[in-house]
Formats: structure tokens, sequence, C-alpha cells
């Protein structure tokens, strides 16, 4: 069955890329993080929460050994951050040209 399928495809000279067809999200990481906490004794200061672990939708920001970790390899870069820190403490920029999330609009 599966090799009349395959055959059938070919007849038609259909090129089906399952990986294209199947992603919402594909991320091309770039070796600089577009994210930056600027000072991480505000974090462990003034910042008891520790807000940014909890409002990320990606959960890019992890707190661990006394220090705010950003995982930018997985951020939505939806700005959430940059608007949430309630120190301002977190910089976030775009990645650059040809980085980051890319959406695939369905």
């Amino acid at each position: 069955m599966k090799q009349k399928i395959t055959e059938k495809i070919k007849k038609l000279n259909l090129d089906i890329n399952i990986d294209n067809k199947l992603y919402l999200n594909r991320w091309k990481t770039d070796e600089d993080s577009h994210l930056n906490v600027l000072d991480n004794t505000v974090c462990a200061e003034h910042c008891p929460q520790k807000d940014c672990t909890a409002f990320c939708p990606a959960r890019v920001y992890e707190w661990r050994d006394g220090r705010i970790m950003p995982g930018y390899e997985g951020c939505l870069e939806c700005g959430a951050c940059r608007i949430g820190c309630p120190n301002g403490n977190i910089q976030w920029r775009y990645p650059r040209g040809g980085y980051g999330v890319q959406f695939k609009l369905a």
C-alpha cells in the first residue's frame, strides 16, 4: 500500500517535505543573546517573586544559582519581558536579521 502511494506521488512529481508542512514555529538561534538581565543584584534583592519566571509565555527566564538565567534560544519575541519587569531590569532587542523565531501562519 505504502509503495503504491509513493509511486503515485512520484508520478505526480510532488516534492513533499513533511517537516515544512507540520511546523508552527522554528528558531534560528544566534550565538549572541538578544536578552540581557542588566543587574542580577536587582533581581536578588528587589524582586522576591521573580516575576519574569511567571509572565514569559515561553518560560525563557529561570532562577538558578542566585540569578536569573535567560534561555534566549526559545524566545517567542513577544516583548513581555520588556514591559513586565517591575524594575526595568531586562534589556530586550530584536535578534539580528535572519535569526530568532520564525512563525508559520496557517
